[in-house]
């Protein structure tokens, strides 16, 4: 990233996030409200430190000389398998100097540009929503809705799905957010029944849909039980649960109950190209990256996070090129250093 857009998204976020030249959670552990992890910030921590603890065979010996970063995702290709995670509330979690609808905008216009997709936010305030709505209406995107109860959960999914998105998500690891409880209005955990009856409403109108916030090999089987296209193993960037495991550590073992059933996607701490490499070792199809993504945005607007994914790209294909896999689909756990 560059350095110019690091220092603009600093003097932004002052207050809510300090842009530490290492993104690991541990400035600003328990600032939530704010870009840090809840409590002691372990789970945020954890995920940086299960990430950078994986380290990868190298080979120069070879055939390999242009690896292509494409894949294709639910469908629709990629020009490398990493996407911007769902985050909203830009004016309560990181500043008041970048409003919702230019952040979302930015978002998903850098992310189209770039060759990726990215995902939109929900919340309390009706802004949040509204502003996802609008840059759909321009661009491709994700959305991601809280597990609201009643009638204004079917509301939000009827009405982003009027955006014809890639696919629709719900992060049913938003249960026990600090924001929304502060805000008065607190989600809770969905049981298998409920989370059926929203697949099955996205899919009669012809979308697929992805759950969020799955940390267990029985949490997923649970998704494919109901019906889910994809999951993403996240335990929210360390927001919600202190002492979580980081995703890195759970992914393998997720990966090995469900893969092949349904899609996989990994958030925490990506941010690297050579991190998704990493987490597409460990059992991954795809990642999700958050927290810098939203100083790029910040920062550098939708030119910022274009810039930001194309370095990612760049530094993916070299470490593809520096293990010997010539395309996504190559990449397996054998690229994982074991002793």
């Amino acid at each position: 990233m560059a350095e110019n857009v690091r220092e603009k998204a600093r003097a932004f976020m002052k207050g809510h996030c300090r842009v530490c030249p290492q993104c690991n959670g541990r400035a600003c552990a328990g600032e939530v409200p704010g870009m840090g992890g809840l409590g002691t910030g372990s789970a945020f921590q954890n995920n940086y430190d299960a990430l950078k603890a994986v380290t990868l065979n190298m080979t120069a010996l070879h055939g390999v000389k242009e690896p292509d970063t494409s894949c294709t995702f639910l469908g629709r290709r990629l020009e490398l398998p990493a996407m911007a995670a769902p985050i909203g509330g830009v004016s309560f979690n990181m500043t008041d100097q970048v409003t919702e609808d230019d952040y979302i905008e930015a978002v998903l216009g850098g992310c189209e540009e770039a060759g990726t997709v990215g995902c939109t936010g929900d919340g309390v305030p009706p802004f949040i929503i509204d502003a996802a709505v609008k840059a759909m209406k321009r661009h491709a995107g994700i959305p991601f809705i809280k597990p609201w109860e009643g009638a204004e959960l079917f509301e939000k999914l009827d009405r982003v799905m009027d955006c014809k998105p890639l696919a629709v998500g719900m992060d049913v690891d938003a249960a026990g957010l600090v924001t929304l409880r502060k805000m008065g209005r607190p989600v809770t955990p969905m049981n298998m029944e409920e989370l059926t009856k929203v697949v099955e409403h996205c899919h009669k109108q012809g979308f697929p849909f992805i759950v969020k916030g799955i940390m267990t090999p029985q949490d997923a089987e649970k998704a494919v039980a109901c019906g889910c296209d994809a999951i993403v193993v996240s335990n929210h960037g360390g927001r919600i649960l202190d002492h979580c495991p980081g995703t890195a550590q759970v992914l393998p073992r997720i990966a090995s109950a469900v893969r092949g059933r349904l899609a996989i996607i990994a958030d925490g701490a990506v941010r690297t190209g050579v991190d998704v490499l990493k987490m597409l070792a460990l059992g991954a199809d795809c990642v999700f990256i958050g927290r810098p993504v939203s100083v790029a945005a910040i920062g550098g607007l939708g030119e910022g996070v274009r810039d930001y994914f194309a370095g990612i790209k760049g530094t993916f294909s070299q470490a593809m090129l520096l293990t010997g896999v010539g395309s996504v689909a190559d990449i397996s756990g054998e690229l994982v250093y074991r002793d």
